[in-house]
């Protein structure tokens, strides 16, 4: 049909492309500003693509770029006749309206090839979704993988001098100041560990390991609670409430909310399954329950959760509730779309996922992970602490990870404890170890677990909550 898509010219600019071409042989100073712009795939152009890539081919090898020796690389590479030959390479520069465009003529480059990746991966995917045969859910996911990419490639490559960034950086230490801030990321509420890790940082993956009933979920649901009710973990106001998403794939999101409420009120958890609470544990449950309402806290109940749907809705809530930080619980419960892969794969694959995941939405993502029997082995009594080789199933979660935290508690030193309390009611002090830190120390800090309310606390916290 006249005038139909088919008929269409793909988005490309030919004088702008011969314009940074010729501007490249005449400046070499240009070059090094086209290479933030452009590659040589961004040149619609065959011929001007080839002589773009003989251009910075001989820059890489720090010879300058003239007709002379654009000719010569091509003639070498057997390239030339493809690349128009020695006349058309001649005529480039003479094309160039003013070499003080460069840049502006790279942009224009790059417009048009940034349009022509669009319409690939539109057709791409308006092919594949009339192909009944494929998954819709894995067509959309690849669709926005595809341009998660293009903008992550798009990225330009700028510098500026340290006189540009001083001022700006005294500001932002100005407003910090004044603002009392203690972290540059968003505080866990558990004081010794901000200090170490200056709270959860932005785009990274953070990794909480530890056996079967060491206290993760409790953990990470104490960790949530502090964060979007802003305060620390010794109950002291922190700067603000921080929206926060908790996707749980082991218990219903009902189980979740009875803990939080249990350690919120100062309730036993025991007492709220089983249905054994006073007159007054209800009036401080509902006390309790009136902070939670006003806490920016979105829980997600999804088992045998597949990656594809665990992205779509992180980045929902993302556009939508603006959550800053998302809690996991736990990663290794997390479906691969490909479920024929081992699976030492699909754990791979989906925690370099969840890594790509908190660079696309600029927040930390906090997953637990179970680690392996090989740390009870290694000592009987249970006081062996894990390291990074226990992490489940791949090595990649240690790879992928920015930030891998460990729970760890002795066994028998656990059993004494409890020896001496009633059933239910033991404070047991935890090490939570900083295995990893790509940006800072590792070490530990001691907290402690309230088994009455699964909840954990820093050690300085003696009262009931």
């Amino acid at each position: 049909m006249a005038g139909g898509v088919k008929d269409r010219i793909a988005p490309h600019n030919e004088d702008a492309e011969r314009a940074v071409l010729g501007g490249l042989m005449l400046d070499e100073d240009a070059i090094a500003t086209a290479i933030a712009y452009l590659r040589p795939a961004d040149f619609y152009s065959n011929a001007n693509r080839r002589v773009c890539e003989a251009i910075f081919n001989l820059y890489n090898r720090g010879i300058k770029a003239d007709i002379l020796t654009v000719v010569e690389e091509l003639r070498t590479a057997g390239e030339l006749d493809a690349a128009g030959g020695e006349a058309y390479v001649a005529s480039l520069t003479t094309v160039v309206p003013t070499i003080a465009n460069s840049e502006y003529y790279a942009q224009i480059v790059q417009d048009g090839s940034v349009r022509r990746s669009l319409i690939r991966i539109a057709g791409k995917t308006a092919s594949e979704a009339y192909d009944e045969s494929r998954n819709s859910r894995l067509i959309l996911e690849e669709a926005q993988q595809h341009l998660f990419d293009l903008t992550d490639a798009r990225q330009t490559l700028s510098y500026r001098s340290v006189k540009e960034i001083i001022p700006k950086t005294i500001d932002i230490l100005e407003k910090l100041k004044g603002s009392g801030r203690e972290y540059t990321g968003i505080p866990s509420g558990f004081d010794e560990l901000d200090r170490m890790t200056s709270g959860f940082q932005a785009a990274e993956l953070i990794i909480i390991g530890a056996r079967p009933s060491v206290g993760k979920t409790a953990l990470a649901l104490s960790m949530a609670a502090n964060i979007t009710l802003a305060r620390n973990s010794l109950g002291q106001k922190m700067e603000r409430r921080i929206p926060a998403a908790f996707f749980t794939l082991e218990m219903p999101d009902q189980a979740l909310m009875m803990r939080l409420l249990a350690a919120e009120a100062g309730v036993s958890s025991n007492a709220l399954r089983t249905g054994y609470y006073t007159a007054s544990d209800l009036h401080k449950l509902v006390d309790a329950a009136g902070r939670l309402y006003e806490a920016p806290l979105f829980l997600v109940d999804m088992p045998n959760l597949k990656l594809l749907d665990l992205r779509a809705q992180a980045r929902r809530l993302r556009a939508q509730e603006k959550v800053e930080i998302i809690f996991i619980d736990y990663l290794t419960l997390i479906s691969s779309e490909n479920s024929q892969l081992p699976r030492h794969e699909q754990v791979a694959e989906i925690s370099r996922s969840l890594k790509s995941l908190a660079r696309e939405l600029n927040i930390p993502i906090v997953a637990l992970s179970q680690i392996s029997r090989d740390v009870e082995k290694r000592n009987s009594s249970g006081s062996a602490r894990p390291v990074l080789a226990d992490l489940r199933e791949s090595g990649s979660i240690e790879q992928d990870a920015d930030l891998v935290l460990f729970l760890h508690r002795d066994r028998k030193a656990e059993k004494n404890e409890a020896g001496h309390s009633a059933p239910g009611e033991t404070d047991i002090p935890t090490d939570l170890i900083v295995a990893k830190q790509r940006n800072g120390p590792t070490g530990q800090v001691q907290i402690l677990f309230r088994s009455r309310y699964a909840h954990y606390v820093s050690m300085e916290k003696s009262a009931p909550p």
